[in-house]
Parts: C-alpha cells; sequence; structure tokens
C-alpha cells in the first residue's frame, strides 16, 4: 500500500505509474474520497469534544440554560452519528481505491507493455548444441519412466503429474541444492503454512487483484499461497522491530498453488506451466532505505545466479518492464533458463524489492536509534522452483541413447544415482 500522503503531494506520478503498469484506478476519486474523509473525521472529532465540553456544562447548569444545554448535546450527538455513518460509507470505498494503486516503478525500469518488452541485461553459459536429435523432457521422462502426466492429469485434472524414482529425486535435490546454499550464506530456514488468511494475501499484495489466481477454501476465509513469499513476509506482520535485528533474510520451502486463469492454451506442454509446484523461496526485511533495498536485491539476484552456475546451465537475466510488473514491484530481475525444446528462455527465476509497499499493508515497522518507528523495506526471490527447472537439467543433461546425466552439484543428493537410464 502507498503512503495517502504522498499520492496527495504527487498525484500526477502515481497516474503515469498505473499507466505504464497497465492498472486501472481512479487516482483522482481516490483524492476525492480522501479529501471528504478528512473533512468528516474532522467533524466528527470538533464534535465529540464539543459533547465532552457541554456535557461537563451540564451539570453546573439550571433551569433554561441547562435545557437548551442539552439540546444542544441533543444536536450534537445527532451530528456526530451522521458523520460516523458518512465516515462508515465513504472508508470502503477509500479503503477499496487505495487497494488498487500501484507502486511507482523505478527510474531504471525500462518502459513496455508485456513480457516481451522486458530488456536483456547479460546471457550467461554457452547454448548447446548436439550431435543427435534431442528429445523434450515429457519423451525422456515417459521413456525413463520418471514422469507421469497421464496419471496426474487422471487424479487432479489438466496441468498436473506425477514425478517418480529418479525424477522425485532429482526434484528433491533441486530443492535441497537450493536450501543448503541459502543456510551456508546465513539464511534462516522456515517451514510455513501454505493455506494462509485472506488478509495475509492482502498484505504481500496478491490479493485483491490476484485474487482469480488463488485456489480459495472460502468456508474458512482463507487461500492457498503461490509462493512462500506471502507467509514469510507475513512472518513478523503487526510487529515492531529493533532497527539492530535487521536484516532478516528467510529462506522457506513450500508447495505452491496456481489456477492459471486466463492461461487456457498457453504453454500448456509438460512441466512449464501447472497447477502445484515446489519452490524455495529467499526474502529479505531491512531497514527503509533505498540503497540497502538495492544492495539485498543484487544479493539475492546473485544468490539465484550461483545456483544456476552450479547446475551448469544456460541463462539471461531481463530487466522486467514497467507493464510486466506487479503492483508492489519497484523493479524485478527475472532469470530465463535455455529450454532445447522450447528453443528458447523460459522464466525460472523473479528477484523483486517492494520497498515499503508490503510492509505498509501488514504493518511491519522497525525502531531506528533515536525511536523513529519506520516501515521496513521486503525483497524476495526464487532460488530454485520445480519442476520447471527440471525441464533445461533433463533435456540439457540427455545423451545420445535417452539416458539423462544428473548434474555434479545433483550428485550428493541422488543416493548415488549419476545417470539416469531406461529400466
Amino acid at each position: 500500500m502507498i503512503d495517502i500522503k504522498r499520492i496527495r503531494e504527487t498525484p500526477a506520478i502515481f497516474k503515469q505509474a498505473a499507466i505504464d503498469k497497465c492498472f486501472n484506478v481512479d487516482i483522482d476519486a481516490l483524492l476525492d474520497f480522501d479529501a471528504q474523509l478528512r473533512v468528516a473525521k474532522q467533524t466528527l472529532q470538533d464534535t465529540k469534544t464539543a459533547q465532552n465540553a457541554a456535557g461537563k456544562q451540564i451539570a453546573q447548569l439550571d433551569g433554561e440554560e441547562k435545557a437548551a444545554a442539552i439540546a444542544t448535546m441533543a444536536d450534537l450527538k445527532k451530528t456526530a452519528a451522521a458523520t460516523q455513518t458518512a465516515i462508515d460509507e465513504l472508508q470502503p470505498q477509500f479503503d477499496a481505491l487505495m487497494m488498487l494503486v500501484p507502486a511507482p516503478a523505478a527510474a531504471e525500469v525500462p518502459l513496455g507493455k508485456d513480457d516481451t518488452e522486458n530488456a536483456e541485461m547479460r546471457t550467461v553459459g554457452e547454448i548447446p548444441t548436439f550431435d543427435f536429435e534431442p528429445k523434450d523432457h515429457v519423451e525422456l521422462g515417459e521413456t525413463l519412466d520418471i514422469i507421469d502426466i497421464p496419471r496426474g492429469v487422471k487424479i487432479a485434472g489438466s496441468r498436473n503429474y506425477i514425478l517418480k524414482g529418479a525424477g522425485a529425486m532429482l526434484h528433491q535435490a533441486v530443492l535441497r541444492l537450493a536450501s543448503d546454499l541459502l543456510i551456508q550464506r546465513g539464511y534462516e530456514l522456515l517451514t510455513v503454512p501454505v493455506l494462509v488468511k485472506e488478509e495475509v494475501m492482502r498484505g504481500t499484495g496478491y490479493f485483491p487483484l490476484g485474487r482469480d489466481q488463488a485456489y480459495l477454501a472460502e468456508r474458512d476465509n482463507k487461500a492457498l499461497v503461490g509462493t512462500a513469499e506471502v507467509p514469510v513476509t507475513a512472518y513478523y506482520s503487526g510487529e515492531t522491530l529493533a532497527e539492530a535485528d535487521l536484516p532478516k533474510k528467510f529462506v522457506a520451502m513450500s508447495t505452491c498453488f496456481r489456477r492459471e486463469a486466463g492461461a487456457a492454451g498457453k504453454d500448456t506442454h509438460g512441466l512449464y506451466r501447472i497447477h502445484s509446484f515446489d519452490k524455495v523461496e529467499q526474502v529479505v526485511l531491512c531497514k527503509n532505505c533505498e540503497e540497502t533495498s538495492k544492495q539485498f536485491h543484487a544479493e539475492i539476484l546473485q544468490n539465484s545466479e550461483d545456483v544456476m552456475a552450479a547446475l551448469e546451465l544456460p541463462y539471461r537475466v531481463v530487466n522486467v518492464c514497467t507493464g510486466d510488473l506487479g503492483q508492489g514491484q519497484i523493479q524485478k530481475f527475472d532469470i530465463e533458463t535455455w529450454m532445447p525444446s522450447r528453443k528458447s528462455y523460459g522464466e525460472t527465476h523473479s528477484a523483486s524489492r517492494f520497498y515499503d509497499f508490503q510492509t505498509r499493508r501488514l504493518n511491519i515497522r522497525y525502531k531506528d536509534a533515536d525511536g523513529k518507528m519506520h516501515f521496513a523495506h521486503s525483497l524476495n526471490n526464487t532460488v530454485a522452483a520445480s519442476p520447471r527447472i527440471l525441464i533445461p537439467i533433463i533435456e540439457m543433461n540427455q545423451n545420445a541413447d535417452g539416458s539423462v546425466n544428473v548434474p555434479a552439484a545433483l550428485q550428493p543428493y541422488m543416493n548415488g544415482i549419476t545417470k539416469i537410464e531406461a529400466k
């Protein structure tokens, strides 16, 4: 959420942010509700002050003066009630619009309408060539009996799958590698709920705009998360930390659920766009300082790049354009990994910084050495998401006979398996 004072002072910036990010929100209507609320709240405060003063006077008056004071008190009570009713009607309309205002993108974010206009920053690693006709991950997985999509669909519907044997082990190995790397770098490991209160989804910015993408447990007013970012970022919601306690650096592995509403017919083949997957997520809460946030943004991106280096996968890093940014994201870097079957790079990681957008919604603050209160800054990034990352791992490490070599970095987690072969 944005500080309303900033919107009052610089409405043009937020109108432009909505245009740049392709969000539909009426800033003028928001400011109109804000102005009406401020007048109404001031009126209510003044009325209650007058009520208190009149109440004290009544006890000291007699006769007609007392009767007049009682009449005045009655009028003040009616005014207070009417004003409170007006506030009760205005506040939800104001709050609803506030929840739609996007955070302005950083100056270094390229303008663009969607992911086709993201700006490539660098490529790492060489795109492979094969001296045989390579197979895609689905064909390889079925031949090796490590991926079973038909039975996953039979059980759970479209965009579902089952990993078997060495495939399931490879999946766990990637997640373990990513978790271990972050733990070694001082990130604290959390195991978190994946079914959370809707207020937590709102607090992290996934509701109301992303509500259609979530699986809802409406009877219990809860939702399944699409990323561990949600419960981890909300860990300190409603709390005040000491500046000396910052930064807070967490890593969490969780199952993630996404409806993929509106994605019909898009990336339906194999394991690329699915309804549930497992992801290792890193989250940082730091001081309310742009330079500090930028430093941690570089750190979390580097962590993910180091996982890619360990897996020996070619990738590129892109600076995500304004039209492809989320509501609260100030800047986002995506890592896209080369996937031979797609003959292109596919997104596997996203590193985002939010400044105080999420922490205002979640009310996560800290007190500095002078006793002044600040909202913390939040950042997050994927360390590894599987099984999507299995697409390049399997396809890039295939052999002419259909077997798949296990990357050296994953072998310690594979119970002695160095090559996956047909049974």
